[in-house]
């Protein structure tokens, strides 16, 4: 099943060079569609609706895939992949705060759902309680008769 998190209708894209240092990018038609555990980012061109590159995350991916710039909020590094191995970053920048806002609750969403869903298939981790509220009647508060 598929299921659209978000659509934006303007983004800008941007060619950006390799990183120089590990310490991260800085400033330089998005839709983000859930596939099951995977979920991914879709650029379009907004006049003919053709792909122009796609980005998929699986799950625990998130910071490999989708990284953050260090002085905006509305700025994203993305790696994207030819299909045979071959990857690059592309930068990702959106005109208003909000929508990016949007756009890193629409990837939190789906990760906490995928967890949600992978906890309740796999049954309670082991007796791991801290993730449920066990609901169950202390004190009888039932009326006398």
């Amino acid at each position: 099943m598929e299921q659209t998190l978000l659509v934006v209708r303007e983004v800008s894209v941007y060619k950006i060079p390799p990183r120089s240092t590990s310490g991260g990018y800085k400033c330089w038609e998005s839709l983000v569609v859930s596939c099951g555990d995977r979920c991914e980012i879709l650029l379009e061109d907004p006049n003919s609706g053709e792909l122009f590159a796609s980005c998929f995350m699986n799950p625990g991916q998130r910071e490999a895939i989708v990284e953050s710039v260090l002085d905006s909020s509305q700025y994203f590094g993305l790696r994207i992949e030819d299909g045979s191995g071959k990857h690059a970053f592309i930068g990702l920048g959106f005109t208003e705060r909000n929508e990016a806002f949007y756009f890193n609750v629409a990837l939190s969403d789906h990760e906490k759902q995928v967890r949600r869903e992978n906890t309740e298939v796999g049954g309670d981790n082991d007796g791991d309680t801290q993730d449920h509220i066990d609901i169950h009647c202390a004190v009888n508060r039932s009326l006398k008769v």
